[in-house]
């Protein structure tokens, strides 16, 4: 197992169908493969708050953006807590799939002030070392997980979708990378690798 001087934080987002869990997927099996120690996360999580998440999403007008809010950042908190902390301190590459980047797009999507849930995150959230954005128009993103079983009726919608990119598309720093994901996965998959790569390459012992 290769030795690395510090854990560090990927993060990858974006709407619905955007391939993003394939994409950390791949990116995972890649560093494993390099003996690089990686662990998967993701948001939802599946600890209790999570959990809650998934059961009111099967049902639209169940829950206010205000309550979805609430319940996101408590996820947040237990995730944090329980998972990114621990796997950094062990010096662990960290792939974690959707973080607060998701819940400024689809809560500010809601109405909620994007600027204040960005606040109220980095008040206790872990600062990612680089994030993908996956990019893709709603349209063909629901094209893509239409055959999924269990339909998600708060966020899979074509109109509240296009706000959700907007604000995805409207984040900037220079550890964020926005990716064109109408690409095919395999290209995709190399500008992955080669970016991460590139950032992890000093830090490899």
């Amino acid at each position: 197992m290769k030795k690395i001087k510090k854990g560090v934080l990927i993060v990858f987002e974006g709407i619905d169908g955007s391939g993003k869990t394939t994409q950390a997927q791949i990116l995972l099996n890649k560093l494993k493969d390099r003996g690089i120690s990686s662990v998967y996360f993701r948001e939802p999580s599946l600890g209790r708050w999570g959990r809650e998440i998934k059961k009111k999403a099967a049902h639209a007008g169940s829950i206010t953006p205000e309550e979805e809010l609430d319940l996101f950042q408590k996820d947040r908190r237990e995730n944090v807590a329980k998972n990114l902390i621990p796997s950094l301190e062990a010096k662990k590459i960290v792939i974690l799939d959707r973080y607060y980047f998701s819940t400024i797009a689809y809560q500010g999507a809601k109405g909620i002030d994007p600027a204040l849930i960005r606040r109220m995150n980095k008040a206790f959230a872990v600062r990612p070392d680089l994030v993908f954005i996956m990019d893709i128009v709603p349209k063909t993103g629901l094209e893509r997980i239409s055959g999924r079983r269990a339909k998600d009726a708060l966020f899979e919608r074509e109109d509240y979708l296009v706000e959700v990119r907007r604000l995805f598309r409207s984040m900037k720093g220079k550890n964020i990378v926005h990716i064109d994901a109408a690409l095919p996965a395999e290209e995709i998959a190399v500008s992955v690798d080669r970016i991460t790569m590139s950032l992890l390459g000093p830090l490899l012992a």
